[in-house]
C-alpha cells in the first residue's frame, strides 16, 4: 500500500538515497580499517596519507568525467558502475598479506575513488531532477536530508572499520563488507531503472569544463573548504589519538564516529538554521559569513594546544563546534550547486563542482601526513584555518538574491 501511494520520484529518490547510504557505509569502514591497520603495521602518518593519494586523485578525474558520462548514458548507469567497482576494490584487498604492498593497497584505493565519486555525483545530480523547479525550499531540503543522511553513515563505517578491526580483523572484514555491498549492487541493477539525468543534446567532451562563474568561484571555495577538513582529519587526527594520546582502536573509531554522525545530523536540520529563521534561501552572502564564523575554530584550538592546553579537551571540545559550524557551511554549498546547476545536463556541473571537492580532499590529505609528522597537529589546525578563511573570501563574489525573490525554506507541502 505504502508503494503504490509514492510517486515514481520519490520511489526514485529512495532508491538512489539507500544505495547511497549503503556505499557510503563500507567506503568509511574501509577508510577506518586502511587507517588503523596500516598505522598498526608501522606505517609512518605520511606514508599512511600516500595510501590515500591515488583515492582522491581518481576522484578529482572522475568528478570531471564521469559528469560528462552521466549526462550521456543516464544517472542511473552511473550509479550501478560506481556499486560495482566498489565491490572490486573491496575484493582486491583479499589478497594474502604479502601481496598487501603499498601500489597494491594505493591501486585498490584508486578504483574505490573512482567508485565513491561516480556514487556520489550520480546521487546529488538525481535530485535536481526530481524536486519540481519551482520548489527551491524543496530542493534545499532534499539536498540537506541526503548529505546529511551520508555523512551520519559515515560515521557509522568509521566505527563499524574500528569494530570489525578489532573483532574480526583485516580480511574478513573486508570480505563482510564486499559481500553485503554485491548484495545492494545486485538489487540495484534490478530495481533502479529510470534513465536520470540524460541531456537532451549528447555533449562533447569538453563540456566537463564549467562555463559558469558562480559554479567556478563555488567550486573554488568548495576546494578550500573541504581542504581545510581533511588536513587535520584523515591521518592527522587518528594517528595523533593512537599514537600521543594512547587511545585503543575502539576509541579513535568511535571518536570520529560519533563526530562524523553528529556532522550528519547538523547537515540535515541546516535548512532550519540558514533559511527558517531568516526567511529566505541562502546565497553568497550567507555562503561567506558561515565560512567565517567557522574559520576561528581552528585557529583557536591550534592557538590553545601551543599554549599547553590540554590536548584531549581541546580535542573534543573543538571539533564538537568546528563539526556543526563546518556541517552547516557543507549543507549550504550543496544546496548552491545544485540550484547553481542547469536541469539539462545537471551532472557536468555538479560533476567539476565535486571535481574541485576532491582536489581539496587530495590538498588536504597529503598535506595531513607531511605537515602532522614534520611540525605537529597545531600546525594542521593553522592550516585549516587559513583554509577555511581563502573559502570566505572567494565566497563573497557569489550572486546574492534579494529578500523578495527568495521562496521561504520552509515553504513546503508534505508530499515534498
Amino acid at each position: 500500500m505504502m508503494r503504490e501511494r509514492l510517486t515514481p520520484a520519490v520511489r526514485q529518490y529512495l532508491l538512489v538515497t539507500g544505495n547511497y547510504w549503503a556505499f557510503t557505509l563500507t567506503d568509511g569502514a574501509l577508510r577506518m580499517l586502511v587507517v588503523l591497520h596500516f598505522h598498526q603495521l608501522g606505517y609512518s602518518p605520511l606514508q599512511v596519507a600516500l595510501l590515500f593519494v591515488f583515492y582522491e586523485v581518481f576522484g578529482v578525474i572522475t568528478n570531471l568525467v564521469g559528469g560528462w558520462l552521466g549526462a550521456r548514458i543516464g544517472l542511473n548507469r552511473t550509479m550501478n558502475i560506481g556499486l560495482g567497482l566498489q565491490v572490486a576494490a573491496l575484493s582486491m584487498l583479499l589478497v594474502p598479506a604479502a601481496f598487501l604492498t603499498v601500489p597494491w593497497v594505493m591501486a585498490a584505493q584508486a578504483l574505490s575513488g573512482i567508485a565513491k565519486d561516480l556514487n556520489k555525483m550520480s546521487a546529488k545530480s538525481s535530485i535536481k531532477l526530481l524536486v519540481p523547479a519551482d520548489q527551491p525550499g524543496a530542493l534545499y531540503r532534499w539536498v540537506a536530508a541526503l548529505t546529511g543522511s551520508k555523512n551520519a553513515l559515515k560515521g557509522v563505517g568509521f566505527f563499524l572499520g574500528g569494530a570489525l578491526l578489532t573483532t574480526l580483523g583485516f580480511a574478513p572484514a573486508i570480505a563482510a563488507m564486499a559481500a553485503g555491498l554485491l548484495l545492494v549492487w545486485l538489487a540495484s541493477l534490478v530495481l533502479l531503472k529510470r534513465d536520470l539525468g540524460k541531456a537532451k543534446a549528447k555533449p562533447k567532451f569538453r563540456d566537463i569544463f564549467s562555463k559558469s562563474r558562480a559554479i567556478n568561484r563555488l567550486s573554488a571555495a568548495r576546494l578550500f573548504l573541504f581542504g581545510a577538513r581533511d588536513v587535520w582529519f584523515v591521518v592527522a587526527l587518528p594517528v595523533f589519538l593512537s599514537q600521543s594520546l594512547g587511545w585503543d582502536f575502539w576509541q579513535v573509531g568511535g571518536f570520529l564516529a560519533l563526530w562524523v554522525i553528529g556532522y550528519g545530523i547538523v547537515q540535515s536540520l541546516a535548512p532550519q538554521v540558514t533559511g527558517r529563521r531568516s526567511g529566505k534561501l541562502p546565497d553568497g552572502r550567507a555562503a561567506s559569513a558561515w565560512a567565517s564564523i567557522l574559520a576561528a575554530v581552528p585557529a583557536l584550538m591550534a592557538l590553545l594546544l601551543l599554549q599547553g592546553q590540554s590536548p584531549q579537551l581541546v580535542l573534543v571540545a573543538g571539533l564538537s563546534v568546528f563539526g556543526v559550524l563546518f556541517a552547516i557551511n557543507s549543507s549550504l554549498h550543496s544546496y548552491l550547486i545544485v540550484s547553481y546547476a542547469a536541469e539539462d545536463g545537471v551532472s557536468l556541473d555538479v560533476g567539476f563542482y565535486y571535481m574541485a571537492n576532491a582536489m581539496g580532499r587530495l590538498l588536504g590529505t597529503i598535506l595531513s601526513g607531511w605537515m602532522f609528522q614534520r611540525y605537529g597537529l597545531a600546525a594542521c589546525l593553522g592550516t585549516s584555518a587559513v583554509f577555511v578563511a581563502l573559502a570566505a573570501i572567494v565566497s563573497l563574489a557569489l550572486p546574492r538574491h534579494d529578500r523578495a525573490a527568495a521562496a521561504p525554506a520552509g515553504n513546503v507541502d508534505a508530499s515534498e
